[in-house]
C-alpha cells in the first residue's frame, strides 16, 4: 500500500513538473512575439508561425507518438520525449534565421508530442477511479501555474534578458524532469504489448491533419491553400475508412461510435481549445503595441487568468468526482463564452480593472471546464486504453490550439497583411481582435451545446465499462 502511495506521489509530481515546463514555455513566448520579430525582421504573419509551427508539429505527431507509447511503453516514450524537448529548447536561441527557429519549434512540438501522448495516460494508470480527478486537477493546476508565471517571469526575462533566456530556463526544467522521470519513476505501462503500429493509418493522418490545417493557416498568403485544405478533407475521409477496416488501428474509431460521453467531451475540448487558446497572443500584442506596456507589465495583467485557473481547477477536478462532469464542464464553457463576448468590445482606453475582471472570469470558465472535462474523457474507458484516450484528448487539444491559431493567422493576414507587428497601426490591431473574439464567442457557445449533448456522464460510464 505505502508502495502505491510512493508511486502515485512520484507519478504525479513528474507530470506536474512536465506539464509546467510546457506551459510556461508557450505562456512565455507569446509576450516574446514582439521581441523575436524584431530580432528576426519577420512580419506579422510569419511571427505568427513561432506559435503556430509548434502546435502544428504536436497535434500530427501526438496520436501516432501516443499508439507506439502504447505498445512499446509509456514510461519510454515519456522520458523520451522529455529529453528532447529539453535539447531542442537550448538550440532554439541559437538559430540564426526565423525559418531554423520555426525548424527548432517544429521539433520541440514532437517532442512535445511524446509527452503530451503519456503523461497523462501514466496518470489514469497509477490513481484508482475514485482519485483520479483529483490527481488530475492537481496536474491541470499546475498546468496553469505554468501558464500563470509565464507571463509575469517571460515577460520580465524578455525585458531584462533578452527572449533568449526564457528558453534557456525552460531548459533547464526539462533536464530536471528527466532526472526525476529517469531515476524516481520506476516501472513501465505499456497498454498495447505485442500489437503493430498502424503505418499506413498513422501517414494518412499525419498528411491529412498537416494538409488541412497548413492549409486554413496560409488562406490569404498561398495561392495553393485551397488544395491544401481540399486535399486534407480527402486524406482524413480515407483515414476513417481505413480505420474502421484494421484491427490494430492508430485510432480506434469504435471509441466513437459506441461511447457517447467519449465523443462529445472530446468535441467539447477541441471547440473550448479552438475557442481560448490565442486569447494571450492577442491580448499580448494588444497590452504592448496597442496599450504601449513592456512586456514584463503586460506579463503581471494576463496574470489574472492563468492564477484563477490554478487555484481552481482542483477544486474543480474533485467537484467533478462528486458532482456530473458534464453539468460542471459546460457552466464553465458558458463562462468562456461570456468572457470572450466581453473582449469584442476592448478598446484603446478600455479601463484595466475591466480586463482584469475579465480576465478571472476567463480564468474561471477554463478551471470549471478542463479537469472535469478530462475526467469525463479518462474515466469513459477500460485502463488497457489510457494511452490512445490520453492521445485522444491531447490531439483535440492541440488541433483545436492550432485551430485557435491559424484563425489569427489569417485573420492578421486580412487586417494587418505583410508588416511587422512593431509598425502595425492600433486600428488594424483592434479589428484582428474584434473579429477574432466574434469566431471565438461563437464557437464556444457550440460548445456549450456539445458538452450538454453528452448526458449522465457518470451513468454513462459505469454502463461502458460493463
Amino acid at each position: 500500500m505505502q508502495q502505491t502511495k510512493s508511486l502515485e506521489r512520484i507519478a504525479l509530481f513528474a507530470v506536474m513538473t512536465t506539464s509546467f515546463m510546457v506551459t510556461f514555455m508557450g505562456s512565455s513566448v507569446n509576450l516574446a512575439i514582439p521581441s523575436m520579430s524584431v530580432d528576426y525582421g519577420s512580419n506579422a504573419v510569419v511571427s505568427s508561425w513561432i506559435i503556430t509551427a509548434y502546435l502544428l508539429s504536436s497535434a500530427v505527431f501526438l496520436l501516432p507518438l501516443g499508439r507506439i507509447a502504447d505498445i512499446k511503453g509509456r514510461r519510454r516514450i515519456y522520458l523520451l520525449g522529455t529529453a528532447l524537448y529539453a535539447v531542442f529548447t537550448f538550440l532554439v536561441p541559437f538559430s540564426s534565421t526565423i525559418e531554423i527557429l520555426i525548424t527548432m519549434r517544429v521539433l520541440q512540438g514532437i517532442s512535445a508530442a511524446m509527452i503530451f501522448g503519456t503523461g497523462m495516460a501514466i496518470l489514469s494508470a497509477v490513481y484508482p477511479p475514485q482519485r483520479r480527478g483529483r490527481a488530475l486537477g492537481f496536474s491541470v493546476s499546475v498546468t496553469y501555474l505554468g501558464l500563470s508565471l509565464g507571463p509575469v517571469l517571460g515577460g520580465m526575462m524578455n525585458h531584462y534578458l533578452g527572449w533568449q533566456s526564457i528558453f534557456y530556463v525552460t531548459g533547464l526544467l526539462g533536464l530536471i524532469a528527466v532526472a526525476v522521470i529517469s531515476t524516481r519513476l520506476k516501472g513501465e505501462w505499456v497498454g498495447s504489448p505485442g500489437e503493430r503500429l498502424d503505418i499506413p493509418g498513422s501517414l494518412l493522418y499525419m498528411t491529412g491533419l498537416l494538409a488541412l490545417l497548413y492549409g486554413l493557416s496560409a488562406v490569404k498568403t498561398s495561392p495553393w491553400s485551397g488544395y491544401l485544405i481540399l486535399t486534407g478533407l480527402i486524406v482524413m475521409a480515407l483515414f476513417v475508412y481505413w480505420e474502421s477496416k484494421i484491427s490494430e488501428p492508430v485510432l480506434k474509431i469504435e471509441l466513437f461510435k459506441n461511447n457517447l460521453t467519449f465523443t462529445m467531451s472530446n468535441l467539447a475540448a477541441l471547440i473550448n481549445y479552438s475557442a481560448t487558446f490565442a486569447v494571450t497572443f492577442l491580448l499580448s500584442i494588444y497590452l504592448q503595441l496597442v496599450r504601449g506596456y513592456d512586456s514584463q507589465t503586460a506579463g503581471f495583467i494576463l496574470l489574472a487568468q492563468p492564477l484563477v485557473m490554478a487555484i481552481l481547477s482542483p477544486l474543480a477536478g474533485t467537484l467533478s468526482d462528486r458532482a456530473e462532469p458534464g453539468k460542471v464542464a459546460s457552466l464553465g464553457m458558458a463562462c468562456s463564452a461570456l468572457s470572450l463576448f466581453f473582449f469584442i468590445f476592448l478598446k484603446t482606453d478600455t479601463a484595466l480593472i475591466l480586463l482584469i475582471a475579465n480576465l478571472i472570469l476567463a480564468g474561471l470558465g477554463f478551471a470549471l471546464f478542463s479537469s472535469p472535462n478530462n475526467n469525463a474523457i479518462m474515466g469513459s474507458v477500460p485502463m488497457r486504453l489510457y494511452g490512445i484516450a490520453s492521445s485522444i484528448l491531447g490531439t483535440m487539444r492541440l488541433v483545436g490550439q492550432a485551430l485557435s491559431m491559424s484563425a489569427v493567422t489569417l485573420i492578421i493576414g486580412i487586417f494587418i497583411g505583410q508588416v511587422s507587428l512593431n509598425t502595425a497601426q492600433p486600428t488594424a490591431i483592434l479589428t484582428t481582435m474584434r473579429v477574432s473574439f466574434i469566431l471565438f464567442t461563437v464557437l464556444c457557445l457550440l460548445g456549450i451545446a456539445a458538452s450538454l449533448a453528452r448526458g449522465n456522464v457518470h451513468e454513462e460510464t459505469a454502463s461502458a465499462k460493463e
